[in-house]
């Protein structure tokens, strides 16, 4: 086997980009920061993979977020030291019979685990 088969590396050129399809993206998301690559490529009438393509390059979009685990918050324990110092409510449809489906506000004192309230909320 020649060496040059052995060492040889295929090099990439570097992509090109043409100034005619990155000028009006660049004037549009100047005008809107907010668009990204669909809706820019929808009100320009473009291609939105080229759009897409253009905004990678010149850095103008932001990378997804990874897929896999994502840790979540560690929130602190919810503590009260005393009654009335912090409650928790809940709202759930409970079916009244005749009267048809019925809200129900459930307030609970989190010290005690007393029921503070239960009232129908029509």
């Amino acid at each position: 086997m020649p060496r040059r088969t052995f060492y040889y590396r295929p090099t990439q050129a570097a992509p090109k980009l043409r100034e005619a399809l990155v000028a009006p993206v660049k004037a549009l998301i100047e005008q809107e920061p907010s668009f990204g690559y669909r809706t820019v490529a929808g009100l320009l009438g473009m291609n939105k993979n080229t759009v897409q393509r253009i905004f990678q390059l010149k850095g103008w979009q932001v990378r997804k977020r990874a897929v896999g685990f994502r840790p979540r918050i560690q929130a602190l324990p919810s503590v009260a030291q005393q009654p009335n110092e912090r409650w928790s409510t809940d709202l759930c449809r409970v079916w009244g019979g005749h009267d048809g489906w019925l809200s129900l506000a459930l307030v609970m004192d989190c010290h005690t685990r007393e029921l503070l309230e239960l009232a129908p909320v029509t």
